[in-house]
Parts: structure tokens; C-alpha cells; sequence
């Protein structure tokens, strides 16, 4: 195990934030989940910022604590220190957005996992490789937590380890407020601020709110707060003003907040202000451990906060390092930050959960085509379920647990082929046209984000369009805004998306041909995470293909060869002519390898085995195709 920039300690919760805007969390209808807890989303905000972080946490022995441990390590988050306690639950946290000063909240942490953290739950070796441990104040609200964060100061304060305390106070977590009072910001205790004050003088660094220093410090007053804090702990105390930005105060403190170090706030439209601290500590630390100057660690961790609120989640929402580095060289950058389309498409593509190098697909997703193969043989479409289900089993079989398989594959028909395409963890992309729609429509109706909402969140939506630039306007200008409305669905929902374009079916295709329909549709702001593109007629089709994606969307996942029913001889000829294309991953192919199983399954000639074998070797083919596609490799 390496050594860790920074490892966080505490609280651990799932967040379901209600997605009603503006109402009450009595009439929440739909919530979306999230990692949550102050040093959770700490870890995670550094981690996304390139730090190396860990946390030390309990999760219940559940689907909410599995959930955690699976966020955090796609998040590349050090879990050795989370504990899985059998004999509590997992946190859970109901959040609201009524307006910008209105954030209703409750916490279940009724002897919640978290809170059984022990002084034996503290690793010394997992202390002794951390830069710097970041303790939070909730942690101090029960004698064995406190034992814990003490234990892990000692042991930093020991091992030369920096200590950082983030406040974090809330009066309902020391019960100090009702269990609707969630929201409530600051009640004055002398007990709390005595609990403080037995770890002050050990930190290194300490943040906070006003409020939060006047809790900590003891005085209603926040230059008497910061006195006070001053008077017990040699600490860099940084003061978090809101709008205003941050002071950060090295040494003594002077007359006035505003003599300190000053960070300066960014003027963004606030939506949702939970959770934004726990951003601003995260880029606050990226300086701060980095040796930056304290006017510097200040401006990103303001430029982190003001991110955090213009969007609704916790940590799933906070910025990358790129992101961040691009929200800080914009000019005239709009406030309004959720509107912001660079800055959006820069946080999708860099927070994606998995890479992508390679992809190899077996297409299933046909539905008129295989309906009509029913009719024209006298079975009943209902076989056809069972068909799909023969090919994901064919797909599975010859992925043998490789990466970079996959399966294009419909609910209408196979509905079970998808839950067992997920079982075996292939790559899953679903159609969302009406087949053979010009110009394209959604098979759903109008509201496809009501449909997609219903996918696991693994699951590409997939888009055929018929497009050629010499199409009529008309039909263009109706492609385009359908294209667009499948964007926008799948951007709401998160959800990654497919666009199949085939060009070649109304005119002939030249070697500009695709790269223009491409060319157009970025001007357009569409920006699908995959392309699924016809054969082109050269390799410099495919280079003209390269430079628009290139010049527009240098994240895009990439292009799969499509096969459009093509025999073994012309899909090997196609893969040779993308063999220099730094955009082709892959290809997604459909009748070329069921086809012919199919056929004779459904007329009852073959047994299911026979029919999994004849898809399977037809498809590893192809892959031995694809995998030796290079010039010197393939035979002519």
C-alpha cells in the first residue's frame, strides 16, 4: 500500500436528494442517491482533484454500505479503513431545495454504523502512511467516536502527520435540536465547544463557518471566536464567509476579517449550498498539501464551493482537477453554472467510472426485422425472448470474462436478455428509435426521459438516425431535434448515449460524407459519448472522421464499426481501412453473427446449444478479425 495525501474520518451516509425543486420534503415524489457525510465527500473531493485519499468509516453490512464501498473505490478512494459493521445500518440523509437560503434535512443515524467508529477501529499503519488526517466535528459527539479521533491525532500528531479539524457543526448531530431541525446551523453549547477545545491545540489547520467558530471558540462574536481558537491552537484557521469567499489567518488575529489572506468569492447562482464546504476543504487541501500559497489554496477551494452549489448532489457534483482548472480560466463565465455546456460536458467526461479502450459488441437489438423473420415462418414472437437470451449467452461465452465485450440489446423483445447481460457484466446499450423511424422517433413516445429513468444507470441509450448531408433541410432539421432531445434526456438522467449514424442507405457515401453529417451535428452542441458509423469507403475517410471528432470532443469513448448485414470477407476489408483511425474502438455487429442461427432456431432445426455455439463462433471470429486488423496482420 502507498502512501495517502490525505485520509478522512467519520460520518458515512447515503444522501436522497428530493428532485422536486422548490417543495417541501413532504411532498418529495422522486430522490436521487449519493455518497454523503462530511469527511466521505472530503475524500472523494480530493480524490477528484488528484490527491490520493483514503477514509476511515463503518458502513452496515447492507445494500447502502455496499453502495458506499462501491462509490468510493470508482472514485479511487483508499478503502482500507472502511469497516463493515454487522449490527447497525447505514447512515441515511434526506435532503430538499425549497430556495437559495432553504434546505430542508433529515438525518436517520439512530445507532447508525458510522457512529460505533472506535479507538480500535483506528489502523496505526494506515495513520503512519497519511500526510494528513482530517478529523470533523460530529465525531466528537459520543465518548467513542471522540476516543477514535483522538487516538488517530495522537497517532498523527506522533508520526509527523499534519492534523486538520473540519468543524462541521451541526447542533441535531450533538442533539442539541428536534430531528426536524436537520437544517438548524448554530445553537450555542459550552459542552460542545468544550469537546472542541481538547483537540484544538493539536491541529494543524482548522475550518470553518463563522458559525462554526463561534461554537468552537465560544463567543457569539467571530473576530472573539478566532481569538479564542487562537489562544489554545498555533493552527492556520480558515473562515468560511459564504458568497464572500474566505480569510485564512496563519498567525494572530487582526482587527478586522478582512485583513486576513483573502479568498475572494465567485459570483454563481446558488442551488443548493449542502455539501459545498466539504468541496471547499477539498480544494482548500489540494493547495494546502501541495505547498501551495495560502492565497492560492484559497481561490480553489472557493472556485471548488462555488461549483458544489450551482449543482444538486454532494459528491458526485464536485469538480475534477480539469474541471476546476477550466472553471478558473473561464472570463465571462455565465453564473448561472448549470447552464454552463463546457463546463458540464468537461465534468462528464472526466468523471467517468470506467475506461473504454476497446469494444467489441454482438447486436441484438433488431426488432421489425426479427418480428417480420417470425411472420415470414410462421412462429410467434414470443421465441424471440428466448432468442436474445441464446445471444447474450453467446456474447458472454465469448467474452470468457475478458474486458470490452458487450451487447446491443431491446426491451421490447429482450427484456430478460438484459437482466442476464448485466448479471455477466457486458457493456449494455439499448435503441431508443421507432426502427426504421425517418425522421427518427423515440419507440417510447415524447417523453423519453420518463422512459430512460426506468434503465440501470449502466445503460447507453442508443439512437439509429438515417443521415446524409443531401438530405432535404426539412428532414434535417427534424433529425436534429431529435437528436438534441435525446442528448438532453440523457444528459438529465445521466445516462451515457449512443448515436448510430448511417449515411450510405439515401445516397452514396464519399469520403467526406460522414465526417460532414459529424461536423454538423457538433455545431449543434450534441456530443454522444459513442459514435456507430457504417464502414467508410477509405482509410481517409476514417481520418476525416478522426479530425472532426478531434476538433470537437477529444473525450468522445470513440466510433464501433456497424456491419449492416455484411459478409465476413467485407466486415475484415472495413476493419483493415480503420486499422490507422485513433477514433475506431471497436464494432457492433449484429446479423452477420446471429443470423444464421437464427433462422434455424426458430424453424426448430437446431437445439438451443447449437444455436449459443453457431453465434459465438461467428462472433469470435470477428474478434480474431478485429484484434489482428492491422495491414501485416490480416491477410488479403
Amino acid at each position: 500500500m502507498g502512501m495517502l495525501d490525505v485520509l478522512t474520518i467519520g460520518r458515512s451516509s447515503v444522501d436522497l436528494y428530493g428532485q422536486q425543486i422548490g417543495g417541501r420534503l413532504e411532498d418529495m415524489a422522486t430522490f436521487a442517491k449519493a455518497v454523503g457525510g462530511c469527511p466521505t465527500n472530503i475524500a472523494v473531493g480530493c480524490a477528484r482533484l488528484g490527491l490520493r485519499a483514503g477514509l476511515i468509516t463503518r458502513v452496515g453490512d447492507e445494500h447502502m454500505g455496499r453502495f458506499i464501498r462501491e462509490q468510493l473505490i470508482a472514485e479511487r478512494v483508499d478503502v482500507s479503513g472502511v469497516i463493515t459493521d454487522k449490527a447497525r445500518l447505514t447512515a441515511l440523509v434526506l435532503l430538499g431545495v425549497r430556495n437559495e437560503h432553504d434546505f430542508p434535512l433529515i438525518f436517520y443515524r439512530e445507532n447508525c454504523a458510522d457512529m460505533a467508529l472506535c479507538e480500535a477501529d483506528i489502523d496505526p499503519d494506515l495513520i503512519g502512511r497519511t500526510k494528513a488526517v482530517v478529523l470533523t466535528g460530529t465525531h466528537l459527539s459520543a465518548e467513542n467516536t471522540r476516543a477514535a479521533c483522538m487516538n488517530a491525532a495522537r497517532l498523527a500528531k506522533s508520526g509527523g502527520a499534519r492534523l486538520v479539524l473540519d468543524i462541521d457543526y451541526r447542533p441535531n448531530l450533538w442533539g442539541l435540536a428536534g430531528h426536524g431541525d436537520g437544517a438548524a446551523r448554530f445553537i450555542g453549547s459550552e459542552t460542545v465547544t468544550a469537546m472542541l477545545t481538547e483537540l484544538l491545540p493539536l491541529c494543524d489547520l482548522i475550518v470553518g463557518t463563522e458559525e462554526e467558530f463561534h461554537i468552537a471558540g465560544g463567543s457569539a462574536d467571530t473576530l472573539n471566536a478566532l481569538r479564542g481558537v487562537r489562544e489554545v491552537s498555533a493552527a492556520t484557521l480558515v473562515c468560511k464567509r459564504g458568497p464572500m469567499g474566505c480569510a485564512v489567518f496563519p498567525a494572530a488575529i487582526p482587527a478586522d476579517l478582512d485583513a486576513g489572506i483573502q479568498g475572494a468569492g465567485f459570483p454563481v447562482e446558488v442551488y443548493n449550498v449542502l455539501g459545498a464546504g466539504d468541496a471547499f476543504m477539498a480544494g482548500l487541501l489540494r493547495g494546502w498539501l501541495r505547498d501551495e500559497p495560502w492565497a492560492v489554496s484559497a481561490r480553489w477551494a472557493n472556485a471548488c464551493g462555488a461549483i458544489a452549489v450551482s449543482r444538486l448532489l454532494c459528491s458526485p457534483e464536485y469538480p475534477t482537477w480539469p474541471e476546476m482548472q477550466h472553471f478558473l480560466a473561464s472570463e465571462n463565465r455565465n453564473p448561472r453554472l448549470r447552464e454552463d455546456g463546457a463546463l458540464n460536458h468537461l465534468h462528464r467526461t472526466s468523471t467517468r467510472r470506467s475506461e473504454q479502450p476497446e469494444l467489441m459488441a454482438l447486436a441484438i437489438d433488431h426488432r421489425k426485422q426479427l418480428a417480420d423473420l417470425c411472420r415470414s415462418l410462421g412462429v410467434e414472437t414470443t421465441k424471440l425472448e428466448r432468442l436474445k437470451l441464446l445471444a447474450i449467452e453467446a456474447a458472454a461465452r465469448t467474452a470468457d470474462g475478458g474486458a470490452g465485450f458487450g451487447v446491443l440489446c431491446d426491451g421490447r423483445y429482450g427484456r430478460a436478455a438484459l437482466f442476464k447481460a448485466e448479471e455477466y457484466g457486458l457493456w449494455v446499450a439499448r435503441p431508443v428509435e421507432e426502427p426504421g423511424s425517418i425522421p427518427l422517433s423515440f419507440e417510447c413516445g415524447h417523453d423519453l426521459g420518463a422512459h430512460l429513468i426506468e434503465w440501470p444507470a449502466s445503460h447507453v441509450a442508443k439512437a439509429l438516425c438515417f443521415y446524409h448531408p443531401d438530405d432535404k433541410s426539412v428532414l434535417r432539421g427534424a433529425q436534429d431535434r431529435a437528436l438534441l432531445h435525446l442528448q438532453e434526456a440523457a444528459l438529465k438522467l445521466g445516462r451515457e448515449f449512443l448515436i448510430e449514424i448511417i449515411a450510405g442507405k439515401s445516397a452514396p457515401l464519399e469520403e467526406t460524407t460522414v465526417a460532414d453529417v459529424l461536423d454538423h451535428l457538433y455545431s449543434l452542441g450534441i456530443k454522444p459519448d459513442w459514435w456507430k458509423l457504417e464502414p467508410q469507403i477509405s482509410p481517409a475517410a476514417w481520418a476525416r472522421i478522426d479530425a472532426v471528432i478531434a476538433r470537437h470532443d477529444p473525450a468522445c469513448r470513440g466510433v464501433v464499426i456497424l456491419g449492416l448485414e455484411a459478409e465476413e470477407t467485407e466486415l475484415r476489408a472495413a476493419f483493415q481501412d480503420s486499422a490507422g483511425s485513433r477514433s475506431v474502438k471497436g464494432f457492433a455487429v449484429g446479423r452477420t453473427i446471429f443470423s444464421h442461427a437464427a433462422e434455424l432456431w426458430l424453424r426448430g432445426e437446431i437445439d438451443d446449444e447449437a444455436a449459443i455455439e453457431d453465434m459465438a463462433s461467428r462472433f469470435r471470429s470477428l474478434v480474431a478479425l478485429w484484434r489482428g486488423r492491422n495491414r501485416n496482420q490480416i491477410e488479403a
